[in-house]
C-alpha cells in the first residue's frame, strides 16, 4: 500500500488530495485499488504521509551534530 497524491489545479492555485492505494493484479495487469480517501492536504504534509506508508521508514528531522 502507498499514498498517491492527486493533485487538481482551479484558476491558478493547486489543491492535494491523498487516497491509500493497494495494487493488485487482476487478470494478468496490475489494477489499483483505493483503501480511503485521506481527503485534501497541503504541499507540506505530502512528505510525512507518504514516509508514514512507507517499507524503510526514512528519517524526516535531522539532529545537528
Amino acid at each position: 500500500m502507498f499514498i498517491k497524491i492527486l493533485t487538481k489545479t482551479y484558476g491558478n492555485k493547486k489543491h492535494y488530495y491523498a487516497s491509500l492505494v493497494e495494487n493488485k493484479r487482476v487478470n494478468g495487469r496490475v489494477v489499483q485499488f483505493v483503501k480511503a480517501n485521506l481527503g485534501p492536504v497541503t504541499e507540506e504534509q505530502i512528505p510525512y504521509l507518504k514516509a508514514a506508508y512507507t517499507k524503510k521508514k526514512p528519517r524526516l528531522v535531522y539532529d545537528d551534530p
